[in-house]
Formats: structure tokens, sequence, C-alpha cells
């Protein structure tokens, strides 16, 4: 069966069978109710026994198996799916599908960038699998010169071929090759990417 994933920037997660959205009528339908002062970040299609991963703006990442998120119909709420800190929030949700849980020669990684221009990939292998809900664990050093974390990307180990695009919030845009990103651990707070003018900051980013 497949199943949508849900994801809020305040760490909830919800999972609905993709045959309840078969039928929509023009009006729409609710597809999740949200709490006050909480937005959809993201929607993914899933198998139902994908990995699951949200990474937050102040640096911390948590991976858990999908089948820890019971389905639900389409007007309910999330569940946790991670537990955040007052000010944080979610800023990205990946699936890992099941050709990326199995052993590699090079494993998978998630690209970082942060709003000052950082960025990094890290190996999935850093990040264990854990419970729904938890706290997660570190993904990158945050301070004041790297800025929060933009957004996150699940990247091949194997990708030599993809460009990663970075776009400010004053429209500037630069674009070099994935495999200049620096493969770092997860205690770090990554390199240089976007040399961005004063006041300037990451708004975006994308692979090609």
């Amino acid at each position: 069966m497949k199943y949508l994933l849900f994801s809020t920037t305040k760490g909830l997660v919800k999972k609905t069978s993709l045959e309840e959205y078969a039928s929509i009528r023009r009006s729409g339908l609710v597809a999740i109710r949200l709490d006050s002062g909480d937005q959809l970040l993201a929607v993914r299609p899933t198998s139902g026994k994908d990995l699951i991963m949200l990474v937050t703006a102040h640096g911390k990442a948590i991976k858990f198996k999908e089948t820890d998120i019971r389905p639900t119909g389409r007007a309910t709420r999330g569940v946790r799916g991670i537990k955040i800190k007052k000010g944080d929030q979610v800023v990205s949700m990946q699936v890992i599908g099941k050709q990326k849980n199995e052993a590699s020669p090079i494993p998978d990684q998630l690209l970082v960038v942060t709003e000052h221009g950082f960025g990094k990939r890290t190996s999935l292998l850093e990040y264990s699998t854990q419970g729904r809900g938890g706290q997660g664990v570190f993904t990158a050093k945050i301070n004041e010169k790297t800025g929060k974390i933009v957004n996150a990307h699940l990247v091949a180990g194997c990708d030599n071929q993809s460009d990663l695009l970075i776009i400010s919030k004053a429209g500037k845009i630069i674009r070099l090759p994935l495999s200049q990103v620096p493969q770092l651990g997860r205690h770090t707070q990554g390199v240089r990417l976007f040399r961005l003018d004063p006041g300037d900051a990451v708004a975006s980013l994308t692979l090609l």
C-alpha cells in the first residue's frame, strides 16, 4: 500500500493511505489538521516501510522507521516526529527508500546548507535509527557564523554528476558540483559554499 506522509514545522508527522485522496472535489478536502501556529512543511509519497528523517533549523536530526507512524484518516492531527526546543523548527523531511537502506560501498549522505552559506555532506551511517518522537542527534554545529540550517537533502554517496544550486534572498545564485561539497562528521559546521553580501542570506537550494 502507498501512503502520503505529512510533516509540519513543529515536528509533527502524519501518514494517510493514498487511496483516501483518490477522489477530490473541486472545493478541496482537509488533508491534515494543524495546531495553532503550526504550518505544513512537506508531503512525500512512501511505501509504508521506509525510513524517515527530520532536520531542524538548530542543527538536530532524527531518523526513525515509517512503521512507527500509525496510518490515520485525512482530517486528523499528526503525531510527534521529533521533539524540538522553543525557537527551533523542522526545515526538512527526507524519505529514505528501501534501496537506500541496503548496505552500499558508498553510503548515502545528508546534505545541509545554512543561511550564511555553509554546507557539508554527512554519511547516513552516522545517524542511528531511533524511536519516533525523540530529540534526535546533532547534524551540524550551528553558531552565529554559520546561521541556522535552511534546508537538507538526501544525496547518493556515489553521485559525482549532480550540481548544487544555492539561491540567496537578494536574488544571487551560485552553481557548484556536488562533489565539491565536503563529507564531514555530524559535529562540524561545514565549509563556506557561498560568500554572501552583508545582510543577505540563503533562501533556497536545489540539486540538478
